[in-house]
């Protein structure tokens, strides 16, 4: 595989396995319960490469924080946004608005940006995602949209972009692959915290049985955020954050198609052309010189 095609295999790995946390995430029921587990599966599937990895230096431990945080913020907004809407409401918005966001946050702060051709790929492919995720209706109305999901879910992609450039910056602040993968596996150990603090707070008291119906969903959509998550933070060292999130961002597709096989949801015509203009879009960003 040639050195530019591997970072756009990374994101593709990436895609699919963020889509399948999604899937057992929504099978679950729970949002917030199954989230928890993800994180703690996450957690302890890094745990054995604690001993391989230096402890991060004070500059890695900076922008650890910084990360950490910004995850939080990010998981108790997705949180809200799934709460208070429907799933083929907040989820395209969440995930369709983060590209172009994060293209937006990485100019400023990572002095990255895309060219002409590519900000016209990556408004494509953001506009296409949006469309592609939106429920086949078939003739009935649209249901109401709630303003307050809508809010939640803007704040949510606001999230993503954020996270992705704040762990785009902490990778490449490593001075060699073995700190690379010591901000990968102290990011894992930490981030289940603030979700975990949450639960026990809001759920005290029933805890176990808001969980433990959601254990094996979780433990399985952990172990897949984790391949999911560590190739995202593998190819943000080997390409530009907006170019990593927009191609990340292609797990709308697979979500949709394993809501089709797995959920017998909906995979009309309308998804096919949006998917179409999508991989056009991707393809100007990534290849626009």
């Amino acid at each position: 595989m040639s050195s530019s095609a591997f970072p756009i295999f990374l994101c593709l790995l990436s895609a699919i396995t963020v889509a399948a946390t999604n899937l057992f995430v929504k099978r679950g029921g729970d949002v917030l319960s199954t989230r928890m587990i993800v994180s703690i599966a996450m957690a302890l599937s890094v745990v054995p490469f604690i001993p391989f990895v230096p402890m991060p230096t004070a500059t890695v431990w900076g922008a650890l924080g910084i990360s950490v945080v910004v995850h939080w913020f990010y998981q108790f907004a997705m949180i809200r946004a799934l709460h208070r809407g429907d799933l083929s409401l907040v989820f395209p918005v969440m995930r369709g608005l983060a590209p172009l966001l994060t293209a937006v946050t990485a100019t400023f702060a990572l002095n990255e940006s895309p060219s002409a051709l590519g900000w016209v790929g990556l408004l494509m492919a953001t506009a296409a995602l949006i469309v592609f995720a939106m429920p086949e209706q078939k003739g009935a109305k649209h249901p109401p949209i709630k303003q307050a999901a809508l809010f939640w879910a803007v704040v949510t992609a606001l999230g993503i972009a954020f996270y992705s450039v704040a762990d785009a910056n902490g990778t490449r602040l490593a001075a060699d692959a073995e700190t690379v993968f010591t901000f990968v596996v102290w990011l894992f150990l930490l981030d289940w915290i603030g979700i975990t603090a949450a639960m026990f707070w809001i759920r005290r008291g029933q805890v176990w049985a808001n969980i433990a119906p959601q254990i094996r969903d979780g433990t399985i959509g952990g172990l897949l955020g984790t391949v999911s998550y560590g190739a995202a933070l593998w190819a943000f060292t080997l390409s530009d954050a907006a170019n990593v999130t927009a191609i990340r961002e292609t797990s709308v597709v697979f979500g949709a198609i394993f809501g089709a096989v797995f959920l017998k949801e909906a995979f009309g015509p309308r998804r096919v052309a949006a998917a179409s203009v999508l991989a056009v879009g991707l393809m100007m960003l990534e290849f626009a010189p």
